[in-house]
């Protein structure tokens, strides 16, 4: 079977109907269009999360380097408020500029200009 996203409501469905008994494995998986595998996927997560969605951690794909009008906003937000924590910098960051980063690009920006 090729990859097709099912839509969490589905898996929702799947799992009050198994756990309902209100049709049998096999049935469910016909009706709704899932593999074995991806079955015990969404069940497992299911009993581990209370979620069928995985909500994966951390920051995908290649790490942020900000341009050179982002560095210049961050380093004067450091020179106007240098007893903030990074956190607190990242929240100015969005309210003040309009930058959404990560605290770690922050930091590594600020490790950068020398600042770290």
């Amino acid at each position: 079977m090729a990859y097709h996203k099912i839509s969490d409501d589905v898996k929702q469905a799947a799992i009050h109907l198994l756990e309902h008994n209100l049709l049998d494995l096999r049935n469910i998986l016909d009706c709704c269009g899932f593999s074995k595998w991806m079955w015990c996927q969404v069940l497992r997560l299911w009993r581990e999360t209370g979620d069928v969605m995985n909500h994966p951690t951390g920051i995908p794909g290649w790490i942020c380097h900000l341009v050179n009008e982002d560095i210049d906003c961050l380093v004067q937000l450091i020179h106007d408020n240098p007893d903030y924590f990074l956190d607190e910098i990242v929240k100015l960051m969005k309210i003040n500029c309009f930058i959404l980063v990560h605290f770690l690009t922050t930091f590594n920006e600020l490790e950068q200009a020398g600042m770290g």
